[in-house]
């Protein structure tokens, strides 16, 4: 049975993914798989994507795979999870002045993306969160 935590990751990494496909100037490589997938409707609220929707879904990240690693106590899986969203959190903020930090933005994405999917595949083992009950 699929866990309201893993609900809520995946709502929040799907909505990162989304509300950079809306930046085609900020990002042109994601602007042009939007286009590719027909998401280009995105482009004119550029601004609410990335300046609002994207720290708000990032952050949703954060603190559901947070929560997760709380409770389920696999350390590797827990840090692997919350690196992206801090990195992503991160670079809009601090780090965008630096002409680096697109780069390091895209890889982030990419991580958040696979440790999504990545959770889909490989659940967490059931020893766990044992001595938590």
């Amino acid at each position: 049975m699929i866990s309201i935590e893993s609900v809520l990751e995946k709502v929040g990494a799907g909505g990162v993914v989304i509300a950079t496909l809306g930046c085609t100037a900020c990002f042109p490589a994601l602007g042009a798989l939007a286009a590719a997938l027909g998401l280009g409707f995105l482009s004119p609220f550029e601004g609410a994507l990335i300046n609002a929707l994207l720290p708000l879904f990032a952050l949703c990240v954060l603190v559901v795979n947070g929560y997760g690693w709380y409770k389920n106590r696999v350390h590797w899986r827990g840090l692997l999870s919350v690196i992206g969203p801090l990195v992503i959190l991160a670079t809009l903020y601090p780090l965008w002045q630096y002409g680096w930090s697109v780069y390091v933005f895209y890889g982030a994405l990419m991580l958040v993306l696979t440790v999504s999917i990545a959770d889909l595949f490989w659940a967490v083992p059931s020893h766990a969160n044992k001595d938590l009950r």
